[in-house]
């Protein structure tokens, strides 16, 4: 190992750790923007300003970060389908572009010397804005001057004995269909979350820390339920688990159902308004109509419904 960094990689990815844990996967940059505390003092994992980052306190690359631009005229959902049709081509590694078109500038040699060294590094992968996936731990395994890029290759979890050995052919596959994974489902939350304003499509509960997006079809049929926005709807965690128990359910015309289990149920104002009073009623919908859900799927979840019943 040639890492005189290695106490403030390893204090980070302690860190980050944690931060995944409190948060269920992706991390506001909010949360990012605090950095960790290393030997009294607190280190950025990334900023703003630098897609490649080195801590000033750092001899090595710390971290690189994609960023998802905040909407302007269109939607940013529309400018993320280019980034995730790369991410489901990518067989063993995912490309990070240079900073810039000259090979030599800084930070395109800091990337260069993170592949010379075998550095652990940080990928915040942005998957709405302001909010990222970290991936970790990563190695560039590949830098070419050619492409103005990168293959950075993630590793399943490493213990600190093995931390600076990049993965092998068989461990970057594994992790990278991991990585896939998260990434689409993380995306998925953001993009239906944001399509419904943030807001439950069956009952308008504004607060984004506790809605879901829930999925039309669910995620292991692999004909219909890919991580698409009109296979998703946003809902109050409350919801998202008796929609997924099928004790409520929404038609292709979009109207609620309520299971006769719960209907015949007495028990208080959560039941009685929060969810039998929904019976009947249309869910909210989003403006644009790419996004609104595919009937089609939902006549298919609602069948699902009915023969549960």
């Amino acid at each position: 190992m040639n890492d005189p960094d290695a106490s403030f990689r390893l204090a980070a990815f302690e860190r980050l750790r944690l931060l995944v844990q409190l948060h269920g996967g992706s991390l506001p940059w909010s949360v990012v923007n605090e950095g960790f505390v290393h030997e009294g003092a607190r280190i950025h994992f990334a900023t703003k300003a630098e897609g490649i980052f080195k801590p000033a306190s750092m001899t090595g690359v710390l971290s690189v970060t994609t960023v998802v631009p905040r909407a302007g005229r269109r939607a940013w959902y529309h400018d993320q389908l280019e980034s995730e049709a790369k991410l489901a081509m990518a067989a063993d590694g995912l490309s990070y572009a240079f900073n810039g078109t000259d090979p030599d500038s800084r930070q395109n040699q800091l990337l260069r010397d993170a592949r010379d060294r075998q550095l652990p590094i940080i990928y915040f992968f942005g998957v709405a804005p302001a909010i990222y996936e970290p991936i970790f731990p990563a190695y560039v395994v590949e830098w070419d001057p050619k492409a103005l890029s990168v293959k950075l290759a993630p590793k399943p979890i490493a213990d600190a004995a093995t931390l600076w050995t990049p993965p092998n052919p068989d461990e970057r596959r594994y992790a990278l269909r991991q990585v896939k994974q998260r990434l689409h489902q993380s995306a998925f939350r953001e993009r239906v979350v944001a399509a419904y304003g943030g807001r439950c499509a069956l009952t308008g509960l504004p607060e984004v820390r506790l809605v879901d997006a829930a999925h039309i079809i669910p995620d292991g049929d692999v004909e219909r339920g890919q991580p698409d926005i009109r296979n998703g709807i946003c809902m109050s965690r409350l919801h998202h688990a008796a929609y997924d128990a099928d004790l409520i359910s929404i038609d292709p015309d979009h109207r609620i159902h309520i299971s006769e289990r719960l209907l015949e149920q007495h028990d208080g104002p959560m039941l009685e308004l929060g969810l039998k009073a929904l019976k009947g009623q249309l869910i909210r919908m989003p403006r644009e109509d790419l996004m609104k859900p595919d009937p089609d799927r939902l006549a298919v979840r609602f069948e699902r419904f009915r023969k549960a019943a």
